[in-house]
C-alpha cells in the first residue's frame, strides 16, 4: 500500500508541476503579446546630422529622418527601432531583415531598382566644403587635389566610371573614402585633405557647429533626391509609409520638423 501510495502521490505532484510549468509559459506567452507590438527598424548613419545623429547633451539618437519615422510609427501604433549601420554594409542589412528600411539621406537616383522606394521627399545637392583659406573657389581649383567623400556614399559615386563627374575626379591627386563625415571633416582640418564632396544639408549643418573656417563652393556637383529604401519586395510596407508620410506633410508636420533642424523647407518635394 505504502509503494502505491507513494506512486499516487508521485503522480499527482508530476502533473501538479507540469501544470504549473505550463500555467507559467501561457502567463509568460500572454505577457510578450500584450507588450509585444509590431516594431519598425530604421537603419542609418548615426553621423550624418541634421538626418541622423547622436545627440551628445540628451544621449539619444534624433534627426529630422528619425523624428518622421517615430511619427509614422505613431500613426502606426509601431514601436521605432533605431539601428545605427555602417553605410557601406547597408544592402547586407536590409536584405538580412535586420532592417525594415534605410531611412537616412538615402539617395535613390542611380538605385532605382537596387530597391523598394517611396516617393522622393527631398531635393538634395552634392557640394563641395574646403577651408576659406584654401584658396579654392572652383571646381577646376580642386586639380591635383586631395578629395574626400563617405564610403558606398551617391558623393563617392559621383567619380565613379560611369558617374557625372567622372572626367573631374580624373583631375584630383586622390579620392579618399571615410566611414563617416565627422572623421572626414578631421581630415579636412588637419590638412589631410584639400576639399571634401558632401551633400548641402549635412554640410549646412557641419558649417553652422564648426564656425566659419569653411566655405561651400557656388558650383553644386550633382543634384538628385532622398526617398525611403525597402528591400526589393516589400512593397506593403513601402506603401504604407508613403502614404503615412504624405499625410504629414499635408498636416504640416513635415515642414515643422525641418524647421527643427534648420532644414531648408524649400527642399522638400513631397507631392511634387
Amino acid at each position: 500500500m505504502k509503494k502505491l501510495f507513494a506512486l499516487v502521490l508521485s503522480v499527482v505532484l508530476m502533473l501538479s508541476l507540469t501544470a504549473c510549468g505550463s500555467s507559467s509559459e501561457n502567463e509568460t506567452t500572454k505577457q510578450e503579446a500584450k507588450e509585444g507590438e509590431k516594431t519598425f527598424t530604421v537603419g542609418f548613419d548615426a553621423e550624418y546630422p541634421p538626418y541622423g545623429y547622436l545627440d551628445a547633451e540628451s544621449g539619444e539618437y534624433v534627426g529630422f529622418d528619425l523624428d518622421l519615422a517615430e511619427k509614422v510609427c505613431e500613426m502606426e501604433g509601431w514601436k521605432l527601432v533605431k539601428k545605427p549601420i555602417n553605410w557601406d554594409t547597408k544592402d547586407t542589412e536590409i536584405n538580412s531583415g535586420s532592417i525594415d528600411c534605410i531611412w537616412n539621406g538615402f539617395t535613390m537616383n542611380g538605385r532605382e531598382n537596387d530597391y523598394e522606394w517611396s516617393d522622393p521627399y527631398i531635393n538634395n545637392t552634392q557640394v563641395v566644403v574646403v577651408a576659406k583659406n584654401s584658396g579654392i573657389n572652383t571646381l577646376k581649383d580642386l586639380k591635383d587635389k586631395a578629395v574626400g567623400v563617405q564610403a558606398a556614399s551617391a558623393a563617392e559615386s559621383l567619380f565613379a566610371d560611369d558617374g557625372a563627374q567622372v572626367e573631374l575626379g580624373k583631375t584630383f591627386a586622390s579620392i579618399n573614402p571615410f566611414s563617416d563625415y565627422n572623421t572626414a571633416f578631421t581630415e579636412l582640418q588637419s590638412g589631410s585633405i584639400d576639399a571634401l564632396a558632401i551633400d548641402v544639408g549635412v554640410a549646412n549643418y557641419q558649417l553652422s557647429e564648426r564656425g566659419k573656417d569653411y566655405k561651400i563652393l557656388d558650383e553644386n556637383l550633382n543634384s538628385e533626391q532622398y526617398a525611403i529604401g525597402f528591400k526589393v519586395g516589400n512593397t506593403e510596407l513601402r506603401d504604407t509609409v508613403n502614404a503615412d508620410l504624405k499625410k504629414l506633410y499635408e498636416d504640416g508636420t513635415v515642414d515643422e520638423i525641418a524647421k527643427k533642424y534648420d532644414i531648408d523647407t524649400t527642399m522638400i518635394c513631397i507631392g511634387e
